[in-house]
């Protein structure tokens, strides 16, 4: 079956073609790092990150270009509010982005360049721009004249007679208010570099098309993002590289947000929850399972009951394979993902349709263990290997080894001595048939948290949902 994505430009879904057979370019706008990322900035990578597995697993040679925009007006102004270097801040909250992302399983991206390694290419598209008439330059600025690109506000079918771009106040010398800057004059105190037309600094808009076109050519296949990047972001990017002369990008595929209490998650709401907080709380893994699961363009309503609820859904799968395991010994994961998986991840990347053909697998291999069934239960643990693989979810992977360190790996050697200690005497309850001492003793573990579960090895505990 054909990959199927949803084309914002097209307001449909629509069959993927890539431009080279074989291969898939993907482009997503990266983090501004004027502070550290909380969930809602991390979604859409893991988003990305998923789709980008999905391609692999497909067969297709993946290039991904996950950029990082470390110059614009929020990390100048926070460094003046912090009396900091802005390469300090940008540099900071780079490395704090890039620990959520590898926190999370995210693969790292073909490359992730930086915009301020890239004003030599952005003179020579401004320059280019400005000799084609679609530009100019003004009181130190250089401004796109977007009544000279003829598809501008396709992307989000805006009306420019009612548009409003979004403005400083030392834009100055525009020709038209909904003209917007590509580059922009020095201030005192901010970074600058030498232009032709004065010293200044890039405009955001202008870094992702001078890297998109540096790192993917004049055309590639998918261009990445959040809802709110349509405009003015992606909006202004299409018109600069069009008129550039590129073909940029053929599929606009756009995540949807986190939001809190309806709200949009955000800094400047002060709602944010910092992935570096969230990763001490709850396991990672769990947090990839909350975050990554949804459609992608389905809103998450971010609360702590559906958080746990994650937890119990994601826990219902790692028991089974650890059931397996113990029973089995080491099942690697099979070649090919069940038809009905495989289905709906071709289907606009259906990952909620995908995961409930996880979980019933699990209900099958279950089965196969109550059955003592040993071979059936370990072929669907391959499926479910693989399944897990294309999500970033399998906690057999390498990537995960260790994860529940945090959780006080220290302390699991006394706990399980106590919790053991316990259940032996429940087990000596249970050899006399005092079974009312016998479920007590269970019942007082499970308010303590764990979960007794037992098997033809005996009884064995696990940390249950918080």
């Amino acid at each position: 079956m054909t990959i199927r994505l949803y084309d914002t430009s097209a307001r449909q879904i629509r069959d993927f073609t890539p431009l080279k057979p074989g291969c898939v370019s993907i482009y997503l706008c990266g983090a501004t790092v004027q502070a550290a990322p909380h969930i809602g900035h991390i979604r859409s990578g893991l988003n990305f990150d998923i789709m980008r597995r999905w391609f692999t697993h497909r067969g297709y040679d993946v290039t991904f270009i996950r950029n990082v925009t470390d110059i614009d007006d929020k990390i100048i102004s926070k460094a003046r509010e912090q009396h900091r270097p802005w390469w300090s801040i940008g540099y900071a909250n780079e490395r704090a982005f890039n620990d959520g992302y590898t926190a999370l399983g995210c693969l790292p991206p073909t490359y992730e360049p930086r915009a301020t390694g890239h004003v030599p290419e952005m003179i020579e598209m401004m320059r280019t721009l400005i000799e084609r008439g679609h530009a100019y330059a003004a009181d130190g600025n250089v401004y796109f004249d977007v009544r000279s690109f003829p598809g501008y506000l396709e992307l989000s079918r805006q009306e420019l007679d009612n548009l409003r771009q979004p403005s400083a106040d030392s834009e100055t010398g525009k020709r038209d208010a909904r003209d917007f800057a590509m580059w922009k004059a020095a201030k005192p105190g901010e970074p600058t570099w030498p232009t032709p037309w004065g010293e200044g600094r890039p405009g955001w808009h202008l870094e992702c098309s001078a890297m998109a076109h540096k790192y993917l050519g004049s055309a590639f296949d998918i261009h990445g993002g959040g809802l709110d990047l349509i405009f003015p972001h992606h909006e202004n990017e299409i018109a600069q590289s069009k008129a550039y002369g590129d073909d940029f990008a053929r599929y606009w595929v756009h995540n949807a947000w986190v939001t809190m209490s309806g709200e949009k998650m955000s800094k400047s709401l002060g709602n944010s929850v910092l992935v570096s907080e969230m990763v001490r709380q709850w396991r990672p893994i769990v947090l990839r399972y909350y975050l990554g699961t949804p459609h992608y363009r389905s809103t998450i309503e971010y609360s702590e009951e559906a958080l746990r609820e994650a937890e119990s859904g994601f826990a219902r799968i790692e028991g089974f394979i650890q059931r397996v395991v113990e029973k089995a010994g080491p099942v690697e994961p099979s070649a090919e993902v069940p038809p009905a998986f495989a289905e709906a991840m071709d289907d606009d990347l259906g990952v909620p349709q995908a995961l409930a053909v996880v979980h019933t697998t699990v209900r099958q291999g279950n089965s196969a263990l109550a059955a003592d069934d040993k071979e059936a239960a370990v072929a669907r643990l391959a499926e479910v290997r693989a399944m897990l693989g294309v999500l970033g979810l399998d906690p057999l992977d390498e990537h995960w080894a260790g994860e529940g360190d945090d959780r006080g790996e220290d302390l699991h050697g006394v706990v399980d001595t106590l919790v053991r200690m316990v259940l032996d005497q429940r087990e000596a309850a249970r050899a006399r048939k005092d079974w009312a001492t016998a479920d007590a003793l269970r019942d007082q573990l499970g308010q303590s948290g764990l979960v007794i579960e037992d098997s033809p090895q005996g009884p064995r505990w696990s940390l249950g949902p918080r």
